[in-house]
């Protein structure tokens, strides 16, 4: 009588097993791919998933321009990935080494920290005027000292998330915990949304959240999926809000242009084929980026503002208390031309493949280097040549982290060390005094 209901149990399982196995080979396959080729994903990735799809949907005239564009960008990043696979034979130094190199006594502690630090000082931020739509439109910045001192830590957002990634890649917390945090700081950039009348950070944040969270392997497509959908769905609803506040702050807002339309990327970015371009507009040079990446705005609060979305806006004849933006691969077109697309897009791919595969592997300093260039340069609706700027702030406003993870690191690897001495140790004496009970032994024996 047992027979029968165990040959039925087995034959399902079987095949729930073998559903199983191809689904985890498939997401192995999926996860070597990012390893191969990050920024190429990354790069694509907008575009495959809703821009050309829109503008093909909506029969955009320059369609094949846009094709173009996002190839000159692969151009630069395929070729250089490529080049770049013997130094890890596909990238599998990072499963070899990935967890003893974030395997840090101290890591998810200083991650919840700087998460803490990170999502204070961005409500406060937004409390006195730092990064709203008001003191957009106004042409200036806030006045109290709060918004300069939560400027110091803006780039911590990012740094977080690298920090509870390498938290959970060495092993130190569990997944849960981990993405309890990344939740936490998702739902602060939603709340900033409400705060600040701009919806554009929060899509900026969940699209970076999303790039380092498919390299790292930490949050698994399908969760990547579900968040998009529901995104999807509630972009309305957040486009709406986000409207009601501007009016009831007295910013005036289109009635004509509504959710899908805001959605028209395509359109933004086509607009830069209808220039020469490389265009002649004012951009930061060798002193701008020494002074406003390395010198707080604290200790150098008369530096005018760089707004290179303001300027193309004028450029396109617009004001100055608005901005334009061809997104960060359009710009780097419209600045520069074409051939600065596959430059610009080759080098930074060439930073990222050391980041990943160079040497030993990436542990929560690097990490923290990779998520500020996928939040800054290679976030696809970041404004280029700022980003580059913010760049070089983030690294510099982590470096006072990087010398807690260096210091707490080395004593917590010194205890470590002593503790397998010890054990070393003791299992030395323990054998010397076994030696000796068995001479006693043998000679009591004779």
């Amino acid at each position: 009588m047992l027979g029968p209901p165990a040959a039925t149990v087995s034959r399902p399982a079987r095949q729930h097993g073998d559903q199983g196995t191809g689904s985890v080979v498939a997401g192995r396959w999926v996860t070597r791919l990012l390893r191969c080729y990050p920024v190429s994903l990354v790069v694509l990735a907008p575009y495959v998933l809703f821009i050309l799809p829109v503008a093909a949907v909506n029969q955009n005239p320059d369609l094949g321009f846009l094709v173009r564009l996002v190839g000159l960008a692969l151009a630069g990043s395929v070729l250089m990935e490529t080049a770049a696979l013997p130094l890890r034979r596909s990238a599998l130094g990072w499963d070899r080494g990935i967890r003893a190199a974030n395997d840090h006594p101290r890591i998810y502690a200083i991650a919840r920290g700087v998460s803490v630090v990170s999502i204070v000082a961005d409500l406060t931020g937004a409390v006195v005027g730092r990064g709203t739509v008001f003191t957009q439109v106004s042409g200036g910045l806030p006045d109290s000292p709060l918004a300069s001192l939560s400027a110091l830590v803006s780039g911590w957002s990012a740094l977080a998330v690298a920090l509870l990634i390498a938290s959970s890649l060495g092993g130190r917390a569990s997944t849960r915990r981990v993405g309890g945090w990344l939740l936490a700081l998702a739902l602060t950039q939603a709340l900033l949304v409400v705060m600040t009348a701009r919806s554009a950070p929060l899509l900026g944040f969940i699209s970076f959240l999303a790039a380092a969270g498919a390299i790292s392997g930490v949050i698994r497509a399908r969760y990547l999926a579900v968040a998009a959908v529901v995104l999807a769905l509630a972009w309305p609803a957040i486009f709406e809000l986000r409207n009601d506040i501007r009016q009831s702050g007295g910013v005036s807002v289109s009635e004509l242009v509504t959710a899908g339309d805001r959605l028209r990327l395509d359109l933004q970015m086509s607009a830069a084929a209808h220039h020469r371009v490389p265009v002649d507009l004012p951009q930061p040079g060798p002193v701008d980026y020494l002074r406003y990446g390395f010198v707080p705005r604290v200790l150098d609060s008369d530096r005018p503002t760089i707004s290179t979305g303001v300027e193309i806006n004028q450029y396109l004849g617009g004001g100055a208390t608005s901005a334009y933006s061809f997104l960060a691969l359009g710009n780097v077109y419209f600045l520069d031309g074409p051939w600065a697309v596959v430059i610009f897009y080759g080098l930074w791919s060439a930073l990222v493949v050391l980041l990943l595969r160079a040497g030993r592997a990436p542990g929560p300093m690097r990490l923290a280097v990779l998520c500020f260039t996928l939040a800054g340069p290679l976030l696809w609706s970041s404004t280029y040549p700022d980003s580059m700027l913010a760049f070089i702030q983030h690294v510099v406003s982590a470096v006072p982290v990087f010398l807690l993870l260096h210091l707490t690191g080395r004593k917590g690897t010194s205890a470590r060390v002593e503790q397998h001495a010890g054990s070393l140790g003791q299992g030395r004496t323990a054998e010397a005094v076994h030696a000796v009970r068995g001479r006693v032994a043998g000679t009591a024996r004779v």
